[in-house]
């Protein structure tokens, strides 16, 4: 079997789908995406193609070193989240291949279904709480909120308070029995990230993500000692060299690696065997499309350190058959490679140019703030 071409589109709202050809008609599905910067992720992904064209697509670790390796500069968002798309295609044609799912692949499952948990938003608390009841009667049993606006190094007293009163809300309205994660999305400087943690103790985050930005672990150790609520990151790291330090340091107690970012489904799985040995659960990062979510499933039933999957979408108006939740799980996937099929016609209904501006956030003074 051999590797004969292919195909990418850009999918609204903001995603990415290829689709790998060989010559016996087995096609694979990834998605390369990188929110906001999808185009230059396409030139990756057609550089890389130059190598793999001809190629056997079932020596996906060969490959995945040889583009990782003879990169030269190794890793980085653009250059991961083109080789984690393409993996994960050349994981669904080795599935489809061997007409297995990819978890029989890579171990076998350990788990019947998957645990999950999706976004709540909100302006106030009413909206919040307003939100948070509607995604438990669409079947979920764990949410997450990023209760923060631009938050400046050190801020005021309100600060704290408006978002401690959202996440109060929010829990009084779905009790113990759901389990709330809180998002910082990076917008608190470390000295912020320990005053909110000791005002939302309270209320029992699942854990509290992303409280200072990744780049200085030591930071986000001192965050993690001063809290006792589990600290979860990831999302921004990359292949387990990136990981490494997050967990000798002991700076988290769940890692999200994004499995079209930090290098793909076998990659990852890597990644969750590091984690393993220091008791650290795996959330896999995924606000992206079906087709990375499938990936994630792939990963999460055959992960005995697995906690929680993260979605914004059950493919709905992409997949044939859109995932299910009930009772805050989704079955582990029984067909072959990732175990969707894509609804080719309602996909090009939705293709667009990938030229999208990313969210923004100003700081009253007129100064940049994290998003």
């Amino acid at each position: 079997m051999k590797i004969t071409g292919i195909d990418l589109i850009h999918v609204r709202p903001r995603w990415l789908f290829l689709k790998v050809y060989t010559d016996e008609g087995i096609v694979g599905y990834g998605e390369p995406t990188l929110e906001g910067k999808t185009p230059v992720v396409e030139a990756s992904v057609k550089s890389f193609f130059r190598y793999l064209e001809g190629k056997d697509p079932t020596r996906i670790e060969h490959h995945w070193q040889a583009m990782y390796r003879w990169s030269f500069y190794r890793g980085g968002p653009v250059i991961m989240t083109a080789i984690s798309g393409i993996e994960q295609a050349l994981w669904d044609i080795l599935g489809k291949y061997l007409n297995q799912p990819v978890y029989q692949l890579i171990g076998g499952p350990v788990r019947e279904k998957v645990r999950v948990y999706a976004h709540i938003r909100g302006r106030d608390p009413e909206e919040y709480v307003e939100h948070a009841i509607k995604r438990v009667r669409e079947g979920f049993r764990s949410v997450k909120m990023c209760p923060f606006e631009a938050t400046r190094t050190v801020d005021t007293p309100r600060k704290v308070k408006e978002a401690v009163e959202r996440v109060r809300a929010v829990r009084e309205a779905l009790g113990d029995d759901v389990d709330l994660a809180i998002d910082c999305h990076g917008r608190l400087s470390p000295a912020m990230a320990i005053l909110m943690a000791k005002a939302l103790e309270p209320y029992s985050p699942m854990f509290l993500e992303e409280p200072c930005l990744p780049e200085n672990v030591d930071a986000m150790v001192r965050v993690a000692r001063s809290t006792s609520i589990p600290i979860a990151t990831g999302e921004r790291l990359f292949t387990r060299w990136g990981f490494r330090e997050v967990l000798e340091k002991q700076a988290a107690s769940v890692i999200q690696p994004d499995l079209s970012h930090a290098g793909g489904i076998f990659e990852c799985r890597k990644i969750a065997a590091m984690a393993e040995v220091y008791y650290v659960g795996v959330a896999p990062h995924c606000p992206l499309g079906p087709i990375a979510l499938s990936a994630c499933l792939q990963l999460d039933a055959c992960t005995p350190n697995f906690l929680i999957q993260e979605l914004v979408t059950l493919g709905e108006g992409y997949l044939k058959e859109p995932f299910k939740v009930r009772d805050g799980y989704i079955e582990v996937p029984e067909k072959p490679g990732l175990g969707i099929e894509i609804d080719e016609e309602a996909v090009k209904e939705k293709a667009y140019s990938g030229i999208r501006e990313r969210p923004t956030l100003i700081h009253d003074d007129g100064s940049v703030a994290d998003w």
